[in-house]
């Protein structure tokens, strides 16, 4: 394993962080309904917000994996249904940036940053959820398009998005090497969906194709080569997730500080207590190791060098740091009592919200799978 060095923030990402902030803050009012929030996802492009996704230049350009993570880090302490929104707009539209076409980029990509269209990543199905070769639904060529029938489930922003990244068998029994990505736009005709009721209000749920016809310009990169096009963009934002994971292990750890500090317990702070100081010790030092493991597999994303590293490095990002948030959240309750499990406490807030993490773009099992591959062999893993 080739080493990265510590990574540390510049004094120009810094600025960056804090500019997010002051943008951001008091400014975002989620109304938390369970489907897309459009007034949340303008107001995101309003902000500028958005144009950070694409690396924050006058023109959409490749993502830059470390600003992504700060990005997404900031937002979170401030509001996760904010956060949410911003993620799922660049999880869904860049595979249009990455592969799509001249007309595609510019169809879609200017009103993904201004908020004004809704995009989504449409990978997962009833039985391909962590195993993207099964998927079943079908793309059969048809003159100089595609049609597309079969079921997507799982699918953040469905069905209210308005285009689709969609990963459809191009070819039967070809596992991973037949798949092709597609773009769809949400109001094509065939294509209908319902809305999932969640533990967290998040907008999610199924959508049905019957028989939706796309272009042949609708194609992402190559046929047969969709499932590249998704591991392109996996790669870039599991860091990213963990940097969300960060972020809300950041607000509830300092929410604690503060609680910990004025809470009276026996005629002291609750602080005084060793067990509880020492508690707070703990979850600090896993929330900063945590936030190393993401920025350096970002750094070495943004820098380039051999594809299966970046993967690996991905991976354990997204392992570590959403396992490590579940733990600190969980801490930050324990330490906060029956308060925090009250409905509207900030806390109770970020605890359901925190859970969902370890299991969407990649649940731990396949991170820790993908990670063993990649330095045993795949030969030796399953």
């Amino acid at each position: 394993m080739s080493g990265v060095a510590a990574f540390r923030l510049s004094d120009e990402q810094r600025e960056y962080q804090r500019r997010v902030r002051d943008a951001a803050t008091g400014k975002l009012a989620p109304r938390g309904t369970g489907r897309v929030d459009r007034e949340l996802v303008r107001t995101l492009g309003e902000l500028g917000l958005l144009r950070g996704l694409f690396g924050g230049g006058a023109e959409p350009s490749d993502a830059a994996a470390v600003q992504l993570c700060l990005l997404r880090e900031t937002i979170a302490q401030i509001s996760t249904e904010a956060e949410t929104a911003l993620a799922l707009q660049g999880l869904g539209s860049y595979p249009i940036l990455q592969s799509g076409s001249a007309e595609l980029r510019a169809r879609w990509i200017p009103a993904v940053i201004s908020g004004e269209a809704v995009a989504a990543f449409a990978l997962t199905e009833a039985g391909a959820g962590s195993d993207a070769a099964a998927l079943q639904l079908r793309a059969e060529r048809d003159g100089d398009g595609w049609v597309l029938a079969g079921e997507k489930l799982w699918i953040s922003n469905a069905p209210d998005a308005d285009i689709y990244t969609v990963f459809a068998r191009t070819t039967p029994d070809a596992g991973a090497r037949g798949v092709t990505a597609f773009a769809v736009p949400g109001d094509s005709a065939g294509l209908s969906g319902e809305p999932l009721d969640m533990l967290s209000p998040h907008p999610i749920g199924r959508l049905v194709f019957d028989g939706v016809r796309v272009p042949a310009d609708a194609v992402l990169g190559e046929v047969d080569r969709g499932f590249a096009v998704a591991m392109r963009t996996l790669d870039l934002f599991r860091p990213s997730v963990g940097a969300f994971a960060v972020g809300m292990a950041q607000a509830a750890l300092d929410a604690t500080v503060t609680h910990v500090r004025e809470r009276q317990v026996y005629g002291a702070p609750l602080a005084s207590q060793q067990a509880v100081a020492h508690r707070i010790a703990d979850l600090a030092t896993e929330l900063e190791a945590a936030r190393l493991l993401v920025y350096a597999a970002a750094a070495a994303y943004d820098d380039g060098g051999e594809p299966d590293q970046q993967s690996r490095r991905s991976a354990m990002a997204k392992l570590y740091a959403t396992e490590a948030a579940q733990r600190i959240v969980d801490g930050c309750v324990q330490l906060h009592g029956a308060a925090a499990l009250r409905h509207g406490h900030p806390l109770e807030h970020l605890y359901r919200d925190v859970r969902a993490l370890r299991i969407y773009e990649g649940a731990s099992e396949v991170q820790r799978s993908i990670i063993a591959r990649n330095l045993i062999g795949r030969e030796y893993t399953r």
